[in-house]
């Protein structure tokens, strides 16, 4: 069952939809500047980090041998995972235009895309994923260094540069936000279950 985020719902929703919009607004029209339009253009690119995630292949093959591999797998799973309960099972139930397809929107948006998805808005895959990937990251390396928590920082700016370049509303990265977080965690809490805690050498 598809249902359409509209306005035809309660008035908390319409109140939490203008909100939506406005900070939207916000992110894509005014705190914005050439350096941001050109930086998050990049860095919201999965080829851009692509050099990022060879060097945590070899960081987990030098680091931990054998565990290093089915790290490697699991985390490749919870990317997988994370990206079917939000492309897949959300997306296909809940229906939103996207701000670069929204025609109300259509002489406000700022698109620094060459493409706009026609995809369901809601929930951003690119939050769902890159969240679930920190979570799990952070959760099975037994680290007490802050560079953790860069991962988090991380996911964070890739989500913003999706609200930033117009394909989507920060009420998305919300939502795949919670989706990743909570893959990461249980597929974090299924490998630390099967073979520990990792730690650097």
């Amino acid at each position: 069952m598809i249902l359409l985020l509209s306005g035809n719902h309660s008035a908390i929703f319409q109140q939490l939809i203008r909100l939506d919009h406005w900070l939207f607004s916000k992110i894509n029209q005014d705190w914005i500047n050439p350096v941001f339009d050109m930086v998050f253009s990049f860095i919201r690119q999965a080829e851009f980090w692509i050099p990022f995630y060879l060097f945590l292949l070899v960081l987990a093959l030098v680091n931990f041998g054998r565990k290093g591999i089915w790290w490697s797998a699991t985390l490749i799973m919870t990317a997988i995972i994370s990206d079917l309960c939000s492309s897949t099972v959300i997306k296909n139930s809940i229906f939103r235009l996207r701000p670069c397809r929204n025609p109300d929107l259509a002489d406000q948006v700022r698109v620094l895309v060459n493409y706009c998805p026609q995809s369901s808005s809601f929930t951003s895959s690119h939050a769902s994923n890159h969240f679930a990937i920190a979570f799990f990251i952070f959760i099975t390396l037994n680290q007490t260094g802050s560079w953790r928590w860069l991962l988090l920082l991380w996911a964070f700016i890739i989500c913003y540069a999706q609200v930033y370049v117009g394909v989507h509303f920060p009420l998305d990265i919300l939502g795949g936000a919670l989706v990743g977080s909570v893959v990461g965690y249980l597929m974090s809490l299924f490998f630390k279950k099967q073979f520990g805690t990792l730690s650097l050498k």
